[in-house]
């Protein structure tokens, strides 16, 4: 299985803020469109999860600047699964603008019902993911 998945992204207008770079939190955009597409070509299916009572919910996410995006600019944006455990997945993330990098990221899921209450991740899922 993939542990790894990159995406190309056009930075939008209406994502720059008034100097015309990308807004900070647009990344966080980013980073979960790389999940679910990492998720996706893992075998995974987020809509049948959610329909079978399980979800993956942020713990804690993690970012680092080093250069700016600006409009109209294509990233790519590399998504990485580094850890799996029982109940939580650790995500680390590259996003580039050519060769420069512009921005990293780390994040922890954890898998929760419909309560909030956390749960093991469904044996369905582990196989996609491991």
């Amino acid at each position: 299985m993939a542990s790894e998945h990159e995406i190309e992204i056009r930075v939008r207008y209406s994502e720059t803020d008034a100097m015309g770079f990308l807004h900070h939190s647009n990344y966080f955009n980013y980073y979960e469109m790389g999940r679910t597409e990492l998720f996706r070509s893992q075998g995974g299916d987020y809509r049948q999860m959610e329909a079978d009572g399980r979800y993956f919910v942020v713990v804690s996410l993690e970012a680092k600047y080093r250069h700016p995006a600006r409009y109209d600019d294509v990233l790519k944006l590399v998504t990485r699964l580094v850890k799996v455990g029982a109940a939580k997945l650790e995500h680390e993330y590259s996003v580039f603008c050519g060769d420069e990098l512009l921005a990293t990221a780390r994040s922890v899921l954890a898998c929760v019902d419909g309560d909030g209450q956390v749960q093991r991740i469904p044996d369905n899922v582990m196989a996609a993911v491991e």
